[in-house]
């Protein structure tokens, strides 16, 4: 029997995830006392319980485990907020269900004697909570299973390193903290030798914990990094970056220091989250479509240029996300498209049965449920209304006339989802009304708060 369980200083990449039978044998064995049971809210984040594993195995597994339904309602702070029309002070802040997917389950290597399950997300008689992410996601893949097709996809996360800790970051009000990096170490390797111990700790845990890790470079902003795997599913790959970004911070924490996927920290380069794309025919998923079929992909692509300005609130779903879109900065303001061309928002790599699209309009912040749910709704739409491509684009994006901008703004965001007859027809008015919540939310906490630089322009001068 593996040894799934234990917390060593060496780990396997072998691991592709846990069977019922193998956890029954580990909690018997003493190795396995735990079990993280997780959904994914609104913000992207893992919420749920710590529960014994014998509790887990004995009556979660086949009834699943209740939680409070306003962890789809509230804000970042885990304020509740008005407006949602599944959880209210009105409706009692009621149950919901967490129902096990035990495909999932894998270990936590970074927490002794730990695995984690992620869940679906219920009512109490049974039915989907439709504005749950993962059950967002579910939907949009069971449309391409209508067709024969699946979804592949990768999403690379920067983050940003410092050696101040969570906690001290806190009490200096996240000023003056320390990067772990003083220069650009974009591809350096003796820049990135000086976090190595931190990125090759969480590399490994990551391969432990059954995700497929192939690399780990710099990036430019100061103390900036970035670790890639390889792609899957499309559901696997949001539910991988959902637990890598949650251990990630874990690790972080246990050796001292700050993590974070904060999209625009500074007013240097932002964290972004590109995501690549392709589809597949679920008879032979391991081999992308786009490759055998041009008129596919010409039209599935058309379909993210023609609707990535109305989805860019699921790209894109806070205040601050809006300002990594800057000239020259390798974050899009252009809707386009080209070939190998990292000033557009799309960009085409890879030929022949590699071939997909990389959009880079997402930030390290983003929900890659609702991601992914985005980029496959837009394709559809594509293919079902048989979009022509325009021509690609050739040359620098930011200065490239006649295109269509980027929402610059949440706001500007907020109106486009609104309006979107591909959203509302792809996802229900439901899910629309929900998430345009949340952004309405967002957008009056910030428009409440007196910021630094108010207070810095206007205390003494004005």
């Amino acid at each position: 029997m593996r040894d799934i369980g234990r917390r060593t200083g060496r780990v396997s990449s072998t691991f592709t995830r846990v069977t019922l039978d193998e956890l029954k044998e580990a909690v018997t064995a003493g190795t396995v006392d735990t079990v993280l049971l997780a959904m994914t809210d609104m913000q992207g984040r893992l919420q749920g319980k710590r529960l014994t594993a014998t509790h887990f195995l004995n009556e979660v597994v086949e009834h699943g485990a209740e939680s409070c339904n306003y962890l789809l309602a509230v804000d970042v702070d885990m304020s509740t907020v008005g407006g949602y029309e599944m959880s209210s002070w009105e409706r009692g802040y009621g149950d919901m269900q967490l129902l096990p997917d035990l495909d999932t389950l894998r270990p936590v290597p970074w927490q002794e004697g730990t695995v984690v399950c992620l869940a679906d997300v219920a009512w109490l008689d049974g039915s989907e909570v439709v504005a749950s992410p993962r059950q967002i996601l579910r939907r949009q893949l069971a449309r391409l299973a209508e067709r024969g097709w699946v979804a592949n996809a990768g999403t690379e996360l920067e983050f940003l390193v410092f050696l101040d800790t969570y906690e001290e970051a806190w009490h200096k009000t996240y000023k003056d903290l320390r990067p772990a990096n003083l220069y650009n170490v974009d591809y350096s390797l003796l820049g990135t030798a000086r976090v190595e111990p931190l990125i090759r700790r969480i590399r490994n845990s990551m391969a432990a914990a059954g995700m497929v890790v192939e690399d780990s470079k710099g990036e430019c902003n100061f103390g900036q990094h970035e670790i890639n795997f390889r792609y899957a599913d499309a559901l696997r790959t949001a539910d991988e970056h959902a637990i890598y970004k949650n251990g990630a911070k874990e690790i972080a924490a246990d050796e001292g220091v700050a993590l974070s996927f904060i999209a625009k920290f500074d007013e240097r380069e932002g964290s972004s989250c590109h995501i690549h794309f392709s589809l597949a025919d679920d008879s032979d998923p391991a081999v992308p479509l786009f490759g055998r079929d041009e008129k596919l992909f010409r039209s599935f692509l058309a379909g993210q240029l023609a609707c990535l300005r109305e989805m860019t609130l699921l790209l894109a779903p806070n205040i601050n996300s809006y300002k990594r879109y800057s000239a020259e900065t390798f974050a899009p303001t252009a809707v386009a498209w080209g070939h190998d061309n990292r000033t557009c928002s799309l960009r085409v790599v890879g030929h022949g049965p590699s071939q997909r699209f990389e959009n880079r309009v997402g930030g390290a912040d983003l929900n890659p449920y609702l991601a992914l749910s985005a980029i496959i709704a837009s394709g559809l739409h594509g293919v079902d209304a048989g979009l022509e491509l325009e021509p690609a684009l050739e040359g620098n994006a930011y200065s490239a006339q006649g295109c269509p901008r980027v929402p610059a703004t949440l706001r500007d965001a907020r109106e486009l989802f609104a309006s979107s007859e591909v959203a509302r027809e792809a996802f229900g008015g439901e899910v629309l009304a929900h998430y345009l919540n949340a952004a309405d939310v967002e957008l009056q906490a910030f428009q409440s708060a007196v910021t630094d630089w108010e207070l810095v322009r206007g205390f003494e001068r004005l």
